[in-house]
């Protein structure tokens, strides 16, 4: 298969799931502008096939295109912001409760383990990634583990958002630390098998990332 000189990417490949984790990623800012002819250069494929990309991510609110501008991604206004965090605070918690309910108790065994003084190790040396990944695997877990079609896809429709949010919040002061305890919380009610307390606790983490986003929005939004 013939690769990009460029990325290295191999042509066919999904153009849409690479923009949308370099959104994600903040490997493209709010307002980066995303042009057609770079981009087309750049995964091999006919400027057509790019603006269909643009449409899908259009509808996904990931980028906005602006007459006489092109293509730009998309900022979050801070009202649009909180309203996320209402919907996750609702969405996320279900999806502890029916996780939980529905998945063997040693599922969550793996993710108590990722969670363990290996994390603290990893933050008190600043490397954030491997809470970011082992909090998008408890995530992911979850959501299969719900067997909820309708539930799986409103979060999806969601994800890249809730992603880039919990980047930005993850570097602030204390958050990551936090959330540790929160999601240990959580994990050992779902491995004891109570499902009222989990999809409490999972609410209970959402309020408390939106708390801390509030506290520090001036600096971030």
């Amino acid at each position: 298969m013939e690769a990009n000189a460029a990325l290295g990417q191999p042509r066919g490949v999904d153009i849409i799931a690479a923009l949308r984790e370099r959104i994600a990623n903040q490997e493209l800012a709010w307002g980066a502008p995303l042009r057609e002819a770079e981009l087309a250069v750049q995964f091999g494929v006919s400027r057509a096939r790019i603006r269909e990309a643009f449409g899908a991510l259009e509808q996904r609110g990931l980028i906005e295109r602006i007459p006489n501008r092109g293509a730009v991604v998309a900022r979050l206004e801070p009202g649009q912001i909180y309203d996320l965090f209402d919907v996750r605070e609702m969405l996320e918690g279900l999806s502890a409760r029916l996780a939980t309910q529905k998945a063997p108790r040693k599922t969550w065994l793996p993710l108590v383990e990722t969670f363990g003084p290996s994390m603290e190790e990893h933050l008190h040396a600043g490397r954030l990634d491997a809470y970011l990944k082992a909090v998008e695997t408890l995530q992911q877990t979850m959501i299969a583990a719900a067997e909820n079609p309708v539930l799986q896809d409103q979060l999806d429709a969601i994800g890249d958002k809730t992603r880039l949010l919990i980047r930005r919040i993850i570097i602030l002061p204390g958050r990551a630390r936090q959330g540790l305890k929160e999601h240990r919380r959580l994990l050992k009610a779902m491995q004891a098998g109570d499902a009222a307390a989990a999809e409490r606790l999972k609410r209970r983490n959402i309020v408390s990332s939106r708390k801390y986003l509030e506290r520090y929005q001036h600096f971030l939004l």
